[in-house]
């Protein structure tokens, strides 16, 4: 309703206007040179207006030209610059290295120092080995409030890279005031916690796949604190019952409080599930004495009494306390359960050489030196991500870096075709 008032008033004073224009009197005459116009006076006023309309028109056209140019030029730019961005992309995908850096240079051109043009341009300049110009991008999106955090990663990442551990631990330090919490950033902080062997760390950071029981053991391995050792050590067993390392980590630590006849009972349980000479080295540690050593290993062999690992040990106890015929038996009675290893022939090699009498102990004992040649490989600590043997355990592989994945075992062999006789 307003609208059609509004539209009546409007026409009756275009009209009271046109009315009133249409009733002047006069002439209006204009001279231009030899050129002289004449017309009525409302026609005058009318042409005017229209000339002055015109104009106003013409003038809007002229200094509106540049703007519109500008903004047309500008929207050229963002759409070429846009392009760039995503053929940057595609070429880092790609692993273009020469392409990366060309549209990512002409990217930056187009649109100006950005997030995401710097981070391309890192991540180019990153693929082509160009590391100090990665680096001074990296830190000049870390300078920004808006891409602090996309610089501060990719300095984490080239410190991890350059083994600079301390820097590294800046940078994430960083970045976690920044999103704290964040998945990303916990994972490459266990990583660097390993990295640096900081265990405790490791293991505060460590998600529902990690190797807990390995860090555990790592982390009361390094403990100074006695107490603080025996918990960590303790929380390994929990985390892994049946964990070898954290068996003998527990034991170690029991022994150094104090608590012998507790650290022989976890041991004894241990040799009674699954021999390991490890356990037979810490349970014997207490006695030097050829005969104390071998009333200890009889009492441990107990538990377990038919198990090769069992059969060895009490074969290397006789011999080393001067008894090679009780030595000879039990080393026979493992190779007789099936034991078949290298350390068993060596073993028997020891005893003819040292207590065999004649040639024929000297044929005996080069004779088991051939058959350890053919027997089956000894087991050894090694590395199941990369196959590298080890002289020890360790919570992470000291080839690959890899954590928890070492574990003690043999290579897979085809069986040896030998005898005894």
């Amino acid at each position: 309703m307003r609208t059609v008032i509004f539209l009546l008033v409007t026409a009756a004073v275009v009209i009271a206007l046109a009315w009133g224009l249409a009733g002047l009197a006069g002439h209006v005459t204009a001279t231009l040179g030899n050129f002289t116009i004449q017309m009525a006076t409302p026609l005058a006023i009318v042409a005017i207006i229209v000339l002055v309309v015109l104009l106003v028109l013409v003038l809007q056209l002229l200094l509106g030209l540049p703007g519109r140019f500008g903004r047309w030029r500008a929207r050229r730019r963002r759409e070429e610059g846009e392009r760039r961005v995503t053929s940057t992309l595609v070429a880092i995908a790609a692993g273009n290295q020469a392409h990366a850096r060309s549209h990512a240079a002409r990217a930056r051109r187009l649109l100006g120092d950005t997030p995401q043009t710097l981070l391309y341009a890192a991540e180019a300049a990153r693929l082509a080995g160009h590391e100090d110009e990665a680096e001074a991008l990296y830190k000049r999106l870390a300078e920004r409030s808006d891409s602090s955090f996309l610089g501060l990663r990719g300095l984490f990442r080239q410190a991890m890279a350059r083994k600079d551990f301390d820097l590294a631990a800046l940078h994430a330090k960083a970045a976690e005031k920044l999103h704290p919490g964040i998945e990303w950033l916990r994972a490459e902080r266990a990583e660097l916690a390993i990295r640096t062997s900081n265990w405790q760390q490791a293991l505060r950071l460590a998600g529902p796949e990690s190797p807990t029981a390995a860090f555990a053991v790592a982390a009361a391995s390094a403990e100074t604190d006695a107490a603080k050792g025996l918990k960590l050590a303790g929380r390994a067993m929990k985390d892994a019952p049946g964990f070898l390392p954290a068996i003998l980590a527990y034991a170690t630590r029991l022994r150094e409080a104090g608590r012998e006849s507790r650290a022989q009972a976890i041991l004894r349980d241990a040799w009674k599930k699954d021999p390991h000479p490890e356990i037979a080295t810490l349970a014997l540690a207490p006695h030097s004495d050829p005969t104390e050593r071998q009333k200890a290993g009889s009492k441990l062999a107990q538990n377990n009494p038919g198990h090769p690992e069992s059969l060895m040990l009490l074969a290397q106890l006789a011999l080393a306390n001067n008894q090679p015929e009780d030595a000879r038996r039990h080393a026979e009675a493992a190779h007789n359960a099936g034991f078949n290893q290298q350390r068993l022939w060596r073993l028997m090699a020891e005893i003819e050489a040292k207590h065999g009498s004649g040639g024929a102990a000297l044929i005996t004992s080069k004779d088991a030196l051939r058959l350890a040649s053919h027997a089956e490989p000894d087991p050894v600590w090694r590395c199941e991500s990369c196959g590298s043997q080890l002289s020890a355990w360790s919570a992470v592989c000291p080839v690959c870096q890899t954590p928890g994945r070492v574990v003690w075992g043999t290579a897979k062999a085809a069986p040896a075709r030998i005898s005894a006789s």
